[in-house]
């Protein structure tokens, strides 16, 4: 559509989400301006009971002959006897408004939806947007967004370089704030008001404190801004806002955003080089490195002892979707990375314990079955690490909370393979297990496929079904212990490997696994000669 003309096509009205920017009228954008003088229709949101903000910032630029639409919100605090509750009342809302505005675009009326700060940043016209730009000609006129404002506030720079900024909700739940905080550089905080106390906690909790900023109706008359931490939690209003600059992650001498190689050479340039290096190690006392079992998932599947255990050392090491499970607290330094790099951060683990700190590498289920144990292990075999006393901590595994969802399947003699052949060739996996098969052993499979191993669970099948029979009870469990939990008990010969994915595990009965009537799985213990 051009955006110098307001004519929408078919002879409707074309339909405009305006931003104003965070409360200034200086600076609403020249375009909004323009768009606001030439409407037909001027559409704004307001509270229960309140004035709307939005008019309040464009009033010098509505015209008088315009028609205008106040759309009140039916419900601003989550309360309400709607029968769909909050979520219910507010869908309903935005039907009525977007049936009001229709008439006018159908009647050939070009309409204006004013917006606080951008339009699609946690805007209300996005929800407009969605019902009504399939059927009239729409655009979206940008606007500065609060955040924006409030970081020129303090005029503290939020990101720069390589940073990342991350964008929050106040309304999420303290530990996942906390967690979202330690993990990135620069954030913004919105949605503050009765919350505020939650954010406080998260911002202790991830070592955000110190530097946080509080910003108050930022670039309107009433703005005010201080630390964070000098906040009455009773007088935080609505339009408020947190800024935490990702600068004041130079203040951390645990890297939290670095590589794991950029992270082992902070430790060497916080000890002077590699000779102060040395000479630091051989002054500081090794701590015991940790290595600890997070189970399948669910919280109630940690070990007490690894609960202990989490809660009194100095950083956290491992695969992000792991590390991301334990709890963000004050003092602690999470190190997550990928997925192909396990003796890397096995390396930066034993360097921190070597150099005195508490440090704990985190696997899911149990860290000694094909996780990160091995590669402890394996690098600490270089002589620079001697002196490094290593502890694993056991969890569930999680071929024990499949089988025990189905019953008892492994009551009796079984074995563990990984279809992976990142660490050894297929020609051992399917060696492996055309020989478990002939021993008739009930089969645990781990990482049966991923998305860049699409083939192997397809070859495993026609393997085993080479060696056993059709009829051979398989269970597929999926997301065990999660929201997301998926259990299935088949047949080899109806196993269909297209269904397997990253999420499964894999358990293949012997001869002797039986199903009974309610579809519960389980292996006798005795074994008749045969």
């Amino acid at each position: 559509m051009n955006e110098q003309s307001m004519t929408g096509r078919h002879g409707t009205g074309s339909l405009w989400g305006v931003g104003l920017g965070p409360g200034d009228p200086e600076l609403i954008t020249r375009k909004a301006a323009r768009l606001i003088a030439e409407a037909d229709v001027i559409a704004y949101h307001a509270g229960v009971g309140k004035e709307s903000n939005a008019r309040r910032i464009a009033a010098s630029l509505i015209p008088d002959d315009v028609i205008e639409e106040l759309l009140r919100y039916p419900v601003t605090t989550g309360a309400t006897a709607h029968p769909g509750g909050y979520a219910g009342a507010m869908a309903e809302f935005y039907e009525s408004c977007a049936t009001r505005l229709s008439a006018h675009l159908a009647a050939g009326r070009n309409v204006v939806v004013l917006a606080e700060g951008d339009p699609l940043f946690y805007g209300s016209f996005m929800y407009l947007h969605d019902r009504l730009s399939p059927l009239f000609p729409t655009e979206v006129v940008p606007g500065v967004p609060a955040f924006a404002a409030a970081t020129a506030v303090v005029a503290t720079p939020l990101v720069r370089q390589t940073d990342v900024l991350t964008v929050l909700p106040g309304t999420l739940p303290v530990p996942e704030l906390a967690r979202r905080l330690a993990d990135t550089d620069g954030a913004i905080i919105m949605k503050l008001g009765r919350r505020f106390p939650g954010v406080v906690d998260a911002l202790s909790q991830a070592g955000r404190l110190e530097h946080a900023w509080y910003v108050e109706r930022a670039s309107m008359p009433a703005e005010r801004w201080m630390k964070v931490s000098e906040v009455d939690p009773s007088s935080v209003p609505y339009f408020s806002l947190v800024v935490v600059p990702g600068d004041t992650l130079t203040d951390d001498p645990g890297g939290r955003r670095e590589t794991l190689a950029g992270a082992r050479s902070s430790i060497t340039e916080m000890t002077g080089g590699e000779e102060s290096e040395e000479r630091a190690r051989l002054e500081a006392t090794p701590t015991e490195l940790l290595v600890v079992g997070l189970g399948p998932g669910p919280d109630c599947w940690l070990t007490p002892e690894a609960t202990r255990a989490l809660a009194e050392v100095d950083h956290v090491i491992g695969y992000a979707p792991y590390v991301n499970r334990v709890p963000q607290r004050e003092g602690l330094t999470r190190h997550a990375s990928g997925n192909t790099v396990e003796v890397d951060r096995a390396r930066l683990a034993l360097d921190l314990a070597r150099s005195g700190e508490r440090v704990a590498v985190v696997s899911g289920g149990d860290a000694g079955v094909f996780g990160m144990a091995s590669a402890v292990f394996e690098a600490a075999e270089e002589p620079a690490y001697a002196d490094v006393p290593v502890r694993v901590l056991p969890g569930v595994s999680a071929v024990q909370a499949v089988a025990a969802r189905a019953g008892a399947p492994i009551g009796a003699d079984f074995a563990v393979m990984s279809l992976s052949d990142r660490l050894k060739p297929w020609s051992v996996i399917e060696d492996r297990l055309r020989a478990v098969s002939r021993t008739d052993l009930v089969l645990g499979i781990y990482n049966p496929a991923s998305r860049s191993r699409v083939d192997q669970i397809a070859l495993a099948h026609k393997v085993l079904l080479d060696e056993r029979s059709p009829e051979t009870v398989v269970v597929v469990g999926r997301d065990i212990g999660r929201a997301e939990e998926f259990l299935l008990v088949t047949t080899l010969g109806e196993l269909d490997p297209s269904t397997i994915d990253m999420k499964c595990l894999l358990i293949i009965g012997a001869s002797n696994t039986r199903r009974t009537p309610s579809g519960r799985v389980w292996t006798p213990r005795f074994v008749r000669p045969s």
